[in-house]
């Protein structure tokens, strides 16, 4: 089935399923005191990278399943190709690692990490959440992605396509999923 797909729907879930084979790669063989280790002050663990990312994976699936289903509905199907428009596109690939030192948001409280996760959780929690992404992507890929808007969970009164939800899930993942292997190296030494 997934070899049907369109290319860009293709080039999304291959991103997905490249996230999630990383995010085993992290955290086979680290134990769970390293892994809800905090390398400094301020920064997050590798479990509350996991956490994060599965927290915000959630917040924008469920954002975008409603206008998804409003425009199956109205017969909102495929035209063009799942990517963003210009400014989406300077939104997700703001997300893209490494951070930029001069463009730090910090995170919204809704997806802030809980410290108390353990890393076991964090993974599965992760790993669940990439499963709703990807179930997200196929079930939803006839619909005209980049013409479908939903109001962005995290900025206020920003409306973004549902192909700008998809890449910025994408970019975010490998964002944080660098941040985690560093802090894996960092706690390890």
């Amino acid at each position: 089935m997934d070899a049907e797909l369109p290319p860009d729907i293709r080039a999304l879930q291959d991103q997905l399923e490249a996230a999630a084979r990383d995010a085993k790669a992290l955290v086979a063989g680290l134990s769970e005191k390293l892994g809800t280790t905090r390398p400094e002050p301020g920064s997050w663990s590798v479990a509350e990278c996991l956490n994060h990312l599965a927290t915000a994976n959630r917040e924008y699936v469920a954002a975008m399943k409603e206008p998804a289903t409003s425009a199956r509905t109205r017969g909102t199907f495929r035209r063009r190709p799942a990517m963003p428009g210009f400014l989406g596109g300077l939104f997700a690939r703001s997300l893209e690692p490494p951070p930029r030192s001069w463009y730090k948001l910090k995170s919204p409280r809704k997806i802030r990490p809980a410290e108390t996760s353990s890393l076991a959780e964090s993974f599965t929690s992760f790993i669940t959440s990439q499963a709703d992404v990807r179930g997200f992507l196929r079930a939803n890929a006839d619909l005209d992605l980049a013409g479908i808007r939903f109001p962005n969970p995290f900025i206020r009164g920003f409306r973004f396509s549902l192909a700008t939800g998809l890449h910025a899930i994408t970019a975010h993942e490998r964002r944080h999923l660098l941040q985690a292997w560093r802090a894996r190296q960092r706690v390890e030494r």
